[in-house]
């Protein structure tokens, strides 16, 4: 039969700048002998524009990231359940000034790579100076952007100088541009091409790879492993598929034990719905969003009345429940509705979807209609109903009279580069975030070097509003700044966010530990899955 969990949010816990001490986050678990098989419609591809797909000063999408969490260490990372970060290859970590401008870590004893060569203070230096040298187009280094310099005292102390205060700094620090790689394996001026990594972490990587393309990576417990985690199984098999219809087939057969993202809207209908076979459906609240972004230098676009246009048309309820339905909630704001410092800036300013609100923004900033835009999206990224929400937002566009909307889709491997090169006017992304906070559903898109290369440059936003919301280790305390750079991009529409998602996982019976296999930023955490009797 299939069966349904509900995984219910926790509370995500305020930033506090005392010294984490070290304890255990998961409790025991068994090994088992035959490899776990997950899979997924992640796409890992070698590429002329990205040949170095999963090295952690360039990876920055949520499919290679799920590749370097399981075999890369980090400081520190999310406890089970979400939270407050703790430590991870270190034995505690800690600010030790009232700025939140000096953060500390001291290393675990006997850390080792899993060649056996032991990890050091300077090979933590080395790695994150590495991410910070190379400054990798994908923009990834900007996390660390707020590190002014890298001290070791002895082999095991880290200290980080801060050019201003980040309380969000322990979450930077458990994202996979700061884990620790062997100087022996990574160049410190470029890239590690193809698909090998070499870490410290839970699991070793074996690649398969086809075409330039990586189609299966079999993940072995490191026996030389010292960390948090307690990996509950011996090897886990992750298999990409070319859709979601192709990965379902394979865990009806019984070729998978367990498929997550993408499923398609009619698979999650179907398996939440009930039908034969020993499959559990898990629903997971998720922080993953969609949205709009536009390059405010295209001559299409560069006048805000056009984007304030679009956001006064877009109906986000009806989008979600055609093409999602229970699925997604409207979003109106970058910041999702379960972070701290949310608010509804979209909905204030534009209230309920208005042709005549938006026909009155354009006649007023004297555009011609209908304008002409194309929208563009990713067609093998986001899932397959990536395609039937963009025919949405065309109809409903060009519904109003007011636009003329053509869409075109493109695989990620041209469409990423494209984006990143300020080909599109108009394009849809997702969003899952780094780590659980306000900030990183704004910094990356607002700030300098921001990860998408849009042209907008607010200085209100990135020189005072975004620092000061940096020194506040309580988030209640950075609302009133979250809150003002919510405001602004409501105003200005460099991006126009459209939903939020929930996630989720089918697992076949007998397999354990589902319900923790993702987090709320949707972390894979492949050590949670084990062999037993599922509840």
């Amino acid at each position: 039969m299939i069966r349904k969990t509900l995984v219910l949010p926790t509370v995500v816990g305020l930033l506090a700048p005392a010294l984490a001490a070290c304890g255990s986050v998961n409790g025991g678990g068994s090994s088992s002998g035959d490899a776990i098989v997950v899979g997924t419609t992640d796409r890992f591809t070698a590429s002329k524009d990205a040949p170095a797909p999963i090295d952690p000063a360039y990876a920055y999408d949520v499919g290679t990231w799920n590749i370097l969490r399981q075999t890369v260490q980090t400081l520190m990372v999310q406890p089970r359940g979400d939270g407050e970060p703790v430590p991870e290859a270190a034995e505690r970590c800690g600010f030790t000034d009232s700025g939140n401008e000096r953060y500390v870590c001291t290393l675990r004893k006997g850390l080792e790579f899993s060649n056996g060569d032991a990890v050091t203070a300077s090979d933590v230096k080395f790695s994150i100076e590495r991410a910070l040298r190379i400054q990798a187009d994908s923009g990834v280094f900007a996390l660390l952007s707020t590190i002014d310099t890298v001290e070791t005292q002895g082999d095991r102390e880290v200290i980080f100088h801060l050019k201003t205060a980040d309380a969000t700094f322990p979450f930077k620090l458990s994202t996979p541009v700061a884990g620790i790689v062997n100087p022996d394996d990574y160049d410190k001026d470029k890239l590690r091409d193809g698909f090998d990594v070499d870490g410290s972490g839970p699991y070793t990587l074996q690649s398969e790879v086809k075409d330039n393309e990586l189609v299966k990576a079999v993940f072995t417990k490191n026996s030389r492993y010292k960390g948090q985690l307690t990996p509950k199984n011996g090897k886990v098999e992750l298999r990409s598929f070319q859709d979601a219809d192709a990965m379902g087939t394979a865990l009806s057969d019984g070729d998978i034990d367990l498929m997550t993202r993408t499923m398609t809207p009619e698979q999650i209908r179907k398996l939440d719905g009930g039908s034969t076979g020993d499959i559990d459906l898990v629903q997971m609240p998720g922080l993953e969003i969609r949205y709009l972004a536009f390059n405010t230098d295209a001559p299409t676009v560069k006048n805000k009345a056009v984007r304030q246009a679009m956001a006064q048309i877009i109906n986000r309820a009806e989008l979600v429940a055609k093409v999602y339905g229970d699925e997604a909630q409207p979003l109106f704001s970058l910041v999702p509705a379960t972070i701290t410092g949310h608010s509804n800036s979209f909905f204030n300013k534009y209230g309920e979807p208005s042709d005549i609100k938006a026909k009155n923004l354009l006649r007023n900033a004297g555009i011609t209609t209908p304008v002409k835009l194309t929208l563009h999206y990713t067609t093998d990224h986001y899932g397959a109903a990536t395609k039937p929400e963009f025919e949405e937002l065309q109809k409903q566009l060009n519904a109003s009279g007011l636009f003329n909307v053509t869409i075109e889709g493109a695989p990620w491997d041209t469409f990423r580069p494209a984006e990143k090169k300020r080909e599109y006017d108009v394009f849809g992304m997702g969003w899952f975030p780094d780590f659980p906070d306000a900030d990183n559903y704004l910094a990356p898109f607002l700030d300098k070097d921001n990860f998408l290369s849009l042209p907008y440059a607010n200085s209100k936003i990135r020189g005072s509003l975004i620092p000061e919301s940096r020194r506040e280790a309580d988030r209640l305390t950075a609302s009133a700044s979250l809150t003002d750079i919510q405001d602004i991009v409501a105003d200005d529409v460099p991006v126009l966010p459209l939903w939020q998602g929930n996630q989720y996982i089918a697992a076949r019976d007998g397999i354990t530990g589902a319900e923790w296999a993702l987090n709320s930023s949707s972390t894979l955490q492949l050590w949670e899955l084990g062999r037993g009797v599922s509840n």
